[in-house]
């Protein structure tokens, strides 16, 4: 048996997905900037998938923009919008220390180009305070750069309320929305940003498909440069049957979004309090209320995350230390050091993450063979300690 727990890194794709994509593949091969008839069907493809895109948001079709996923929307995000504000006295950016790395190596980019930026670390709970944010804003803020809700922990920031507190300074408010979209309802309206990216893979789309919502009205320089698709503000032939899938994608998380969540946080809920019941020295990292429904991280005092990670997996079971753009490192976790955690907890926690395909006999399995295995990798890391 194989059990998937990390949904956060990428979640399968549904179904209707695979369809759409096979068929136009086949079908539907016109570039959708041609004239004909070809061309046409195409934009109307294109068309239709930027309206269920922008219906999952809340938005406008007109204000969507297509791209390869999340990091390009990102980085169009505030490469743009720093572009646009080039020759005016505004050089400051502000962000926090959770983002994910499109945004804070974007940041670092642009700090190396004479750019200044604010990072903000966080409380233990791994949600910003207004009273932190609003005293790192000030009249040279131009930009700021805050996630809706985390990749490693799933706590959810007060995005509406700062960028309220960002509007009052006349910054511009992006918000990475990639871990967010698809498993909560998010509104641009009711969260008052300036810009928003979502990423089709992490909700049951295609990999490589992705959307930047930028507001009507906000200026942004395009980060590539090439013919007049999207509106002159991302060039380059859009992928009209990956986009389909995303389009499909979006419209399948709308209409199974409260039920999908309502469940999938029960057999969350119950995967975590199974393993804080029955394995000594574990607590959760951020916030146990404001968080996505499918996300945990959880700490397990006196051994190596990847150990634990990779014994589950010999077990048949899929989980993450984090985020998989961070695969490979042998830094702790930024994420939770930004929370003011110490590097060996940092070091010591698991993300598991579920989505709408995990059963209640997965999350038992998953919570019956953990106290065993901890026990045992405890055991082997006492032992390697002593013969030291």
């Amino acid at each position: 048996m194989r059990i998937y727990l990390d949904y956060n890194a990428t979640s399968p794709p549904a179904p209707e997905v695979v369809e759409i994509v096979s068929r136009l593949m086949a079908t539907e091969f016109g570039n959708a900037s041609s004239v004909h008839a070809f061309g046409q069907r195409a934009k109307a493809v294109l068309d239709d998938a930027r309206g269920q895109i922008a219906a999952l948001i809340d938005a406008d079709p007109s204000e969507i923009v297509l791209t390869s996923g999340g990091t390009e929307a990102d980085n169009l995000a505030i490469r743009g919008a720093t572009a646009a504000l080039e020759g005016t006295p505004r050089r400051k950016i502000v962000t926090t220390g959770i983002e994910h790395e499109a945004v804070l190596n974007t940041i670092k980019a642009l700090e190396r180009r004479g750019w200044s930026a604010t990072t903000l670390t966080l409380p233990e709970t791994g949600v910003l305070t207004t009273d932190a944010f609003r005293a790192a804003l000030d009249r040279d803020t131009a930009v700021v750069s805050v996630m809706h809700a985390n990749n490693e922990v799933g706590t959810i920031q007060p995005v509406a309320q700062l960028a309220s507190l960002a509007r009052e300074q006349g910054a511009l408010f992006h918000t990475d929305a990639v871990q967010s979209v698809g498993k909560i309802p998010v509104s641009v309206k009711q969260l008052g940003v300036d810009a928003l990216s979502l990423s089709g893979h992490k909700f049951g789309g295609p990999k490589g498909t992705g959307a930047l919502w930028i507001r009507r009205g906000v200026r942004l320089v395009s980060t590539m440069t090439g013919g007049r698709q999207e509106r002159n503000r991302r060039a380059g032939t859009e992928n009209v049957p990956l986009l389909a899938g995303l389009g499909v994608a979006a419209q399948l998380a709308a209409a199974h979004l409260a039920n999908t969540a309502r469940r999938v946080s029960a057999l969350r809920d119950r995967l975590e309090e199974r393993i804080l019941a029955t394995v000594d020295g574990t607590a959760v990292n951020g916030d146990r209320s404001a968080r996505v429904p499918n996300t945990t991280n959880i700490s397990f005092d006196g051994l190596e995350a990847e150990s634990l990670l990779i014994a589950l997996d010999l077990e048949g079971v899929a989980i993450s230390t984090g985020s998989a753009c961070s695969s490979g490192s042998l830094e702790p976790s930024h994420v939770l050091r930004a929370m003011g955690l110490p590097s060996s907890r940092a070091r010591n926690s698991l993300r598991f993450s579920l989505g709408a395909a995990t059963t209640e006999t997965e999350i038992e399995f998953v919570a019956g063979i953990l106290p065993g295995l901890v026990t045992k990798l405890r055991r082997l890391s006492r032992t390697a300690a002593a013969l030291r």
